[in-house]
């Protein structure tokens, strides 16, 4: 096999309603942390139950596996997997022009949105019993603007802005190594060179932006995330911190 992490099982499925789904039912008999690609997805999804649209030839893969630490540390794998996200189109593109990683896990090539980050998991007394990645890139063709919520970033493709083509198994062996190495150094070192990587790569840091949580609408700068991946903004009133929400620019 091509270059693949030591450790991480690989399967590559024709199609599946969800990776995510598939993850989860083979959580409880998992040996060590496994991707799953497919191929094509029937049933895709994204932030807050929204539809994922797969055309085919995108990428559609999830990460499941048990890492330790507390819920809080374990979600923290958001940024790892937006930096590997980076890298791996680094390694396929030779490229990081107009990249940039969106809070709280979007990658943006050029302003479009051209992947995102679904994180799910099931908990147990003594904490997480697995962590899913779901991740989704358009790899080839990006999702009609109906699929869109308003407001929303516009979906870009890596063919259609660097004119690159990937397939999804290519892809994947590119992420699989860049996740593998960094996860290894967060596990290793702790979420502050995750943090300090990530900021050097954040869309908008130093600029007015919008929260938009479930409950209100925020303005101000984006001045930092926290030590626990929160998005601190800067505004009349003062410091403000976010666990959550929508960005706009």
């Amino acid at each position: 096999m091509i270059d693949w992490p030591i450790g991480y099982g690989r399967r590559v499925l024709a199609e599946v309603d969800s990776t995510l789904d598939e993850a989860a039912r083979l959580a409880p008999d998992l040996t060590g942390p496994e991707w799953i690609l497919a191929l094509r997805q029937t049933k895709g999804r994204g932030r807050r139950g929204r539809a994922w649209n797969d055309p085919t030839g995108n990428f559609a893969g999830t990460l499941v596996y048990r890492p330790k630490g507390t819920p809080d540390q374990i979600a923290l794998r958001s940024f790892v997997a937006a930096l590997a996200l980076y890298e791996a189109v680094e390694a396929v593109t030779g490229r990081t022009t107009g990249l940039a990683l969106k809070w709280p896990n979007d990658v943006l090539l050029n302003g479009g949105k051209l992947a995102g980050i679904l994180l799910e998991s099931a908990g147990t007394k003594g904490g997480v019993a697995y962590l899913s990645i779901g991740i989704g890139v358009n790899l080839v063709e990006a999702p009609m603007k109906e699929w869109l919520e308003a407001g929303a970033v516009w979906p870009v493709s890596l063919q259609s802005e660097t004119g690159v083509k990937v397939d999804p198994e290519s892809f994947l062996n590119a992420l699989a190594l860049a996740f593998a190495r960094l996860e290894d150094q967060f596990t290793t070192y702790g979420f502050e060179p995750i943090r300090t990587l990530w900021l050097s790569r954040a869309a908008r840091l130093g600029e007015v932006i919008t929260a938009r949580t479930t409950r209100e609408e925020i303005s101000g700068t984006f001045e930092t995330i926290d030590g626990a991946g929160n998005l601190v903004l800067s505004t009349a009133k003062g410091a403000v911190t976010i666990p959550a929400a929508d960005i706009f620019f």
